[in-house]
């Protein structure tokens, strides 16, 4: 909205034409993002406090866990609005790639709150049934992969690139709707079960997002596309305020999650974020360098594929809990030190596949 009145300001004074470009409104979306989480979070935490809307904690969990029971949780809420305000004020709403990601967000979020709700209030500590769950996942990412089928206007947009090889593409056809949807969904549910430790999974998603918002700022890019020997998808340079709001918005919820925490993101923020990275990364046509860069978040996730697969097959299992953060737990690593060493391996994933767009 501020974009619009920027441009129309433009006639009165040419200074006003600096808000035109994507660094600029980048910085905005990051500023704008972070300085709502850092102003409202202590307003939500006390809201949430005084409505008893705490944190339900697994019984069969470890035991420092317990402690945490009541803490705050679907400050995810906070996230997701921080995010939509700064990306509504700041973004190209001309652009459909925008509106996409938004709905998305927005789509994956209503899931995650009806699931936190059904917790909180209806004391379920099931939440929303894992079928319900799934259908309404699988019902969002199917609709939002069809219209991005439907709108592709050239080749690269539905083709499948693959790092380290210049001039490779996979014509993937109707298969594009199925790999968009394990993105979305996949993604989506990765980073929901990373959400176990404070601050474990909103970093890794702030690093993630930071990384995509350079990568799309690339591929909209046709002479640096060029260069890199990446696709050129027109338009995709706008989910670089997106993917900056995003980290804004991250970096303002990490100051109340930091251990110990005083807000969760709940179902809410995690399905949310892991929805909206995952339908980036198709977007940007890097999905391969987003499974590289969210290492943090597939390794989660396979490791609660193994343990069932395990458990089923031989009744032994591979790890004393999963996800895999909690066996760390058990084996007697501190809270913060399994944290932090996650966020460190992120950072160096992040790095390997920001090198992949050179690399090739």
């Amino acid at each position: 909205m501020l974009l619009l009145l920027t441009h129309y300001l433009e006639q009165y004074n040419s200074g006003f034409q600096v808000f035109q470009y994507l660094t600029v409104r980048a910085i905005l979306g990051v500023l704008t993002a972070l300085c709502l989480s850092l102003l409202i979070g202590p307003a939500v935490i006390r809201r949430l406090t005084n409505q008893k809307i705490g944190q339900v904690v697994r019984q069969d969990g470890p035991q420092t866990h317990l402690s945490k029971a009541g803490t705050p949780t679907m400050g995810g809420a906070l996230i997701l609005m921080s995010i939509l305000s700064s990306c509504l004020l700041w973004s190209d709403l001309n652009n459909h790639y925008v509106w996409v990601v938004m709905l998305v967000t927005t789509g994956f979020g209503a899931i995650g709150w009806v699931d936190d709700y059904r917790k909180v209030f209806e004391r379920n500590p099931k939440g929303l049934p894992a079928k319900w769950k799934y259908f309404w996942q699988s019902l969002f990412a199917l609709a939002t992969a069809i219209y991005l089928y439907s709108v592709a206007g050239s080749p690269a947009e539905t083709e499948l690139f693959v790092p380290f090889f210049k001039n490779f593409a996979l014509n993937l056809g109707m298969a594009y709707v199925l790999l968009t949807y394990l993105m979305i969904v996949g993604f989506s549910n990765a980073v929901n079960l990373t959400d176990g430790l404070d601050g474990l999974a909103i970093l890794p998603s702030v690093m993630v997002a930071a990384a995509l918002a350079v990568i799309a700022y690339l591929t909209g890019n046709s002479a640096f596309s060029t260069y890199l020997h990446i696709p050129y998808i027109a338009g995709t340079g706008e989910l670089v305020v997106y993917c900056s709001a995003l980290a804004g918005a991250g970096l303002g919820f990490l100051w109340f999650n930091t251990y110990p925490a005083q807000i969760f993101m709940g179902d809410v923020g995690a399905l949310a974020l892991g929805a909206a990275l995952g339908v980036i990364g198709v977007m940007v046509r890097n999905e391969i360098v987003l499974l590289i860069m969210g290492g943090v978040f597939v390794m989660e996730t396979a490791s609660v594929i193994i343990q069932v697969a395990s458990f089923k097959l031989t009744g032994k299992r591979i790890f004393r809990m999963a996800p895999i953060h909690h066996h760390f737990e058990l084996k007697g690593w501190p809270e913060p030190r399994v944290i932090v060493r996650f966020w460190i391996i992120t950072i160096i994933l992040v790095l390997v596949g920001l090198a992949t767009l050179k690399f090739r």
